[in-house]
């Protein structure tokens, strides 16, 4: 898991041939297999992906040899795993910001999120990015590693199974309302703990843990997700802004709630989120590594 962890943040996401991408290719058809405007076509649409994902997970950790089995478990989590990408983004935004090139800046707004990048100006740009470095610390990096330390390969990859699907699926266009429901409950399942890990390691390594416990407390029940709220009311409250607002998606327009107390965040906030980010992977991958270890030596494997 850590040699997983540390090619990820020497190489970030793979170029070519990228798991993910693969897995997204498969579940589209999957879709189109079991598309019906009903949730229970969905919830069965979720299950077959579960169990190809479940299959995938115990065949690579039932490979012959030790270290046979070391290298699928680094190759799965370096494929799993997404925060050095998320934070490259984010510096490369905050560059361009900086620079005054706009353009350059909206062009790597998909790359972080699903918004209208047309619709976005300075501050809004910045907004987006902060608000998707926060989530996404959690969703691309601590609830990853958090299910490989208690599941194993198999909780990886059923981890990112659960994610793409949600991101495929899970949001609440005309098309995904129904159908997309069974993948954005479980999401919302699987983040559950990772995400309060992940509040309680930006409160902690933040520098202002009173007001990120503040913020948590305060502002993240009102977001519409039960998750996404607590990481980024916690990013809100350890780097001195607000976040939420008027947010626009190529489906509609949402109007977030407010989180935390201060100006809007500015390019230096963004890269403050971006270092802040990297503590919280690093201090996840050694977390997990250990309770690994302690729980090994305990049951004697």
């Amino acid at each position: 898991m850590l040699a997983g962890f540390a090619a990820d943040r020497l190489l970030g996401d793979p170029r070519r041939w990228h798991p993910v991408a693969g897995l997204g290719r498969a579940a589209g058809a999957a879709e189109r297999v079991f598309y019906r405007d009903d949730r229970s076509s969905g919830a069965v649409f979720v299950g077959v992906c579960l169990g190809a994902g479940w299959a995938a997970g115990e065949g690579a950790a039932r490979l012959p040899g030790v270290a046979t089995r070391t290298v699928a478990t680094a190759l799965v989590t370096w494929s799993v795993l997404g925060g050095t990408t998320l934070i490259r983004v984010g510096d490369a935004m905050a560059d361009a910001l900086d620079s005054g090139d706009i353009d350059a800046a909206r062009l790597l707004v998909p790359s972080l999120c699903g918004r209208d990048p047309q619709a976005l100006d300075d501050a809004g740009i910045v907004r987006a990015a902060l608000e998707s470095i926060a989530e996404n610390t959690s969703d691309a990096t601590v609830a990853p590693l958090f299910w490989a330390a208690v599941a194993g390969v198999p909780g990886l990859i059923l981890y990112r199974v659960v994610n793409t699907l949600d991101a495929m699926v899970g949001h609440r266009s005309e098309r995904y309302r129904r159908f997309g429901w069974a993948a954005a409950r479980l999401d919302d399942i699987a983040n559950l703990a990772p995400a309060r890990l992940t509040g309680a390691l930006v409160a902690v390594l933040g520098g202002a843990p009173r007001r990120s416990v503040q913020a948590w407390r305060r502002d993240a029940v009102a977001h519409p997700s039960p998750n996404a709220g607590v990481v980024e009311a916690t990013f809100a409250g350890a780097l001195g802004v607000t976040l939420g607002g008027r947010t626009e998606y190529p489906y509609g327009v949402e109007q977030r709630p407010l989180l935390g107390d201060g100006p809007a965040p500015q390019t230096a906030d963004l890269r403050a989120a971006v270092v802040l980010s990297r503590r919280v992977q690093m201090a996840t991958a050694v977390g997990a590594a250990a309770a690994v270890f302690l729980v090994s030596r305990r049951s004697g494997r």
